[in-house]
């Protein structure tokens, strides 16, 4: 599969390695050009390419940036991308933290339907609800007891199907989290977040996030993450995360 990826931060850039080393022909990018990824795209044997390159012949798209960075993503990008195409988003938001504020999703706005409407084209919600250590190196064979599990949101069923079987070969299982519009729920500090769960108590996370009470969780888990000290361990984001929004 031709698979252009636009960003290679810590999830972007482990997807990238994970595709190109499973033998998928992966074109990156990022914000600054071509020459500025060459280096790591001759590192995991991938193509170095501008955003326009990374999606041209691409059979699936990934966005793996920054929110606020969608909006300067070239208006005419999918301009000439077949609508079968997938387009995933990986992308979570962090007002206060990493993120200038946007009105929109302030106001209520699900983060994908927001990125949907930007770029002009609909996306599937995946990858945005696990940790890259966890991505990285806890993967295990179908059928695992105890595998990991990753949320999978959107409209297009044949779209979903797609990610979800990247989902599934990458060594989790894939959760369908509904329709777009539902994706609110597998977004930060909701129950799903994050919490390294296998599929059964994802789907129970999935049921029990409350429409608005995620941003509010959000703000008060930032102040928390600083009394983790100088070198938390991923299970001691794992713990706040879980105690954060205990399952029942």
């Amino acid at each position: 599969m031709k698979i252009g990826i636009i960003g290679i931060g810590s999830i972007g850039g482990l997807l990238a390695r994970r595709l190109a080393a499973a033998g998928h022909q992966v074109r990156v990018a990022n914000s600054r050009g071509a020459r500025n990824v060459q280096a790591f795209a001759d590192e995991i044997g991938a193509t170095a390419a501008d955003a326009k390159g990374a999606v041209a012949g691409a059979d699936m798209v990934i966005l793996s940036i920054p929110l606020p960075a969608i909006a300067n993503l070239p208006g005419d990008l999918f301009d000439a991308v077949p609508r079968d195409v997938p387009v995933v988003d990986t992308g979570n938001y962090y007002p206060g933290m990493r993120d200038p504020q946007i009105a929109e999703l302030d106001d209520g706005e699900v983060e994908s339907v927001w990125v949907s409407r930007r770029i002009g084209r609909p996306v599937i919600k995946a990858f945005n609800n696990i940790l890259a250590y966890s991505l990285a190196e806890l993967g295990q064979s179908k059928g695992t007891p105890g595998r990991l599990a990753i949320a999978v949101a959107g409209d297009d069923p044949a779209h979903k199907a797609l990610v979800c079987d990247i989902v599934d070969a990458m060594g989790f299982d894939p959760v369908d989290a509904g329709a777009l519009a539902d994706s609110w729920r597998q977004q930060p500090a909701t129950p799903s977040y994050c919490c390294d769960y296998d599929a059964d108590t994802m789907r129970r996370a999935l049921d029990q996030a409350v429409p608005g009470q995620a941003p509010k969780t959000r703000d008060h888990l930032v102040t928390q993450y600083g009394s983790l000290g100088h070198s938390p361990t991923h299970q001691d984001f794992i713990q706040l995360n879980r105690s954060a929004n205990p399952i029942a």
